[in-house]
C-alpha cells in the first residue's frame, strides 16, 4: 500500500478509538458563557500524553488554556496550522430529547453539545496531528496543532490571544474543522458590526400622549429605517464574486433555502431590546443591540455613514460601537483548498463547493495576517440548538479528509 492507503487502514483499525474519543469529549462540559474550559483542555493533553506528544500550554487567563503542539524537519518548506476549539455554546434545555452532555449515540449518531460545533472537527485536528506525527520524517513540513478556549465569545484569550503573541500558530496555511459539510468547503465568511442604539425622549403619562412621543416608537421606526442597509451594493474581488455565485446551490443545502439570498448582502438582526417602565407611562428611554452582518466588498465606513445619516433623522437618538470584525476571505482555489475538495471528493465522489459563510470563525484571525484558512467540517445539525449532533460517518470522513489533506501539503 502507499502512504495514503495505509492511513486511511490505520484510521478504520482505530475507528472505535476515534468515535469513543469524541464521545469522551462532548461528556467534558465546557460550555462558553461562562467559558472555563479547563476541564476540556486536560482531557486533550491527557490524550496526547498518552501518545507521547510534546506540547505546551498558553493560558492568559487560568480559566482559558490554549494547547499548542508543534513538529518540524530540521529544514521545513511549508508550515500548516491545525486550529480547533474546546469550547461549545451554553445549553438550552428546552427540545433536548438526549442528554446535552451524555455523548449518546443513537442510530449512527452522536449526540450533545458541541458535537459538530465544533468538538468534532477539533478531534479531527487532533487525530490528524497524531498521525502525521507518526511518519514525520516522510514529511517535508512543519505541523502545529491549536486547542483553543475561548472561540464562541470571539477569542480574546483563544486564538486572538495566540496569533498576537505566538508566532509558530500562524503558518502558511490553516485547516479548521469548523462546520461545512461534505458539499462546501469554507474559504470567507462574513464580518460583523454591533452598535448600541438609544432614544431619548421626555416621556409623560400614557394618556398625555400630546406631550412626548414615545422613546419606543420612535426606536420602532430607527429599525425600519435600518433595513435599508440590505440595499448597500457589494463589490468584492471577482474571484470572490464568482464562488459566491456558484456555491448558491451548496450554501441553500447547508443553512436552508433563502440563505444564498443574504451571503452577499448586509444583514440586520435586533437582539436585544429594553424600554419603558409601565403600560401608562410614555417610555422616555428606549436601547437596543444590533448586529450587522458584512459581506465582503462592503466596508465599515459605508456601514457607519449610513448610520449616522438614519440617526440623524430624529433627536435624541445616538449609536455606539461594540464591537466589529472585517469580512474576512482567501483565495477559494488556494493549494489547501484544492487538496482538501480533491481528497473529499476521491473518498465520497462530493467534490465540496468553496463557499463564503454567514457566521463568524477564528479563521478569519489567519486570513487578517495573510494567511490562507480553510475550514471543512461537519454538516451543522443542531447547531446553537436542540439535539445538536454528528453522525459516525461524518465524523470519520472528517478525519480521512484532514489526515490525507495535512500529508498531500507537507510531503
Amino acid at each position: 500500500m502507499g502512504e495514503k492507503e495505509q492511513l486511511l487502514a490505520a484510521i478504520e483499525r482505530d475507528r472505535e478509538e476515534i468515535v469513543e474519543f469524541l464521545r469522551g469529549f462532548i461528556r467534558v462540559k465546557s460550555p462558553n458563557p461562562p467559558g472555563n474550559t479547563q476541564a476540556a483542555a486536560r482531557y486533550v493533553c491527557a490524550f496526547l500524553e498518552a501518545e507521547g506528544l510534546e506540547y505546551q500550554v498558553v493560558a492568559p487567563k487560568e480559566e482559558y488554556p490554549n494547547i499548542v503542539a508543534s513538529f518540524s524537519p530540521a529544514q521545513p518548506l511549508r508550515h500548516l496550522v491545525l486550529n480547533g476549539h474546546v469550547d461549545v455554546f451554553p445549553v438550552d434545555p428546552v427540545g433536548w430529547t438526549k442528554d446535552p452532555w451524555g455523548g449518546e449515540m443513537v442510530d449512527g449518531k452522536i449526540f450533545g453539545r458541541g458535537a459538530c460545533d465544533m468538538k468534532a472537527g477539533t478531534a479531527a485536528s487532533i487525530f490528524t496531528y497524531r498521525y502525521m506525527h507518526r511518519i514525520r520524517d516522510k514529511l517535508n513540513g512543519r505541523l502545529t496543532l491549536t486547542c483553543v478556549s475561548d472561540e464562541e465569545t470571539l477569542g480574546p484569550w483563544g486564538s486572538r490571544y495566540l496569533v498576537d503573541n505566538c508566532p509558530v500558530v500562524l503558518g502558511d496555511c490553516m485547516l479548521s474543522g469548523e462546520p461545512s459539510g461534505r458539499n462546501a468547503i469554507r474559504f470567507g465568511e462574513k464580518g460583523l458590526l454591533w452598535v448600541t442604539f438609544e432614544v431619548r425622549r421626555p416621556g409623560a403619562h400614557g394618556s398625555y400622549t400630546h406631550k412626548s412621543e414615545s422613546a419606543i416608537k420612535v426606536a420602532s421606526r430607527v429599525i425600519a429605517d435600518l433595513e435599508a442597509l440590505a440595499e448597500i451594493p457589494a463589490s468584492p474581488p471577482r474571484e470572490v464574486e464568482e464562488a459566491i455565485i456558484k456555491g448558491e446551490p451548496f450554501v441553500e443545502q447547508i443553512w436552508g433555502k433563502g440563505a444564498a439570498d443574504i451571503v452577499p448582502k448586509v444583514t440586520v438582526n435586533i437582539g436585544v431590546i429594553a424600554g419603558g417602565l409601565k403600560n401608562n407611562m410614555i417610555p422616555s428611554h428606549c436601547k437596543f443591540e444590533v448586529d450587522i452582518r458584512i459581506p465582503p466588498g462592503v466596508d465599515k465606513g459605508t456601514i457607519i455613514r449610513e448610520l449616522e445619516r438614519i440617526a440623524g433623522r430624529y433627536s435624541q437618538v445616538t449609536f455606539v460601537e461594540d464591537h466589529f470584525t472585517a469580512p474576512a476571505y482567501c483565495d477559494p482555489n488556494g493549494e489547501l483548498s484544492e487538496l482538501v475538495r480533491r481528497n473529499a471528493n476521491q473518498l465520497t465522489n462530493v467534490e465540496p463547493a468553496p463557499i463564503v459563510s454567514l457566521a463568524g470563525t477564528d479563521a478569519r484571525l489567519w486570513r487578517y495576517r495573510g494567511v490562507p484558512a480553510y475550514i471543512y467540517g461537519p454538516p451543522p445539525v443542531g447547531i446553537a440548538s436542540h439535539d445538536e449532533n454528528v453522525s459516525v460517518d461524518d465524523y470519520l470522513h472528517v478525519v480521512r479528509t484532514h489526515v490525507l489533506s495535512a500529508y498531500d501539503y507537507l510531503s
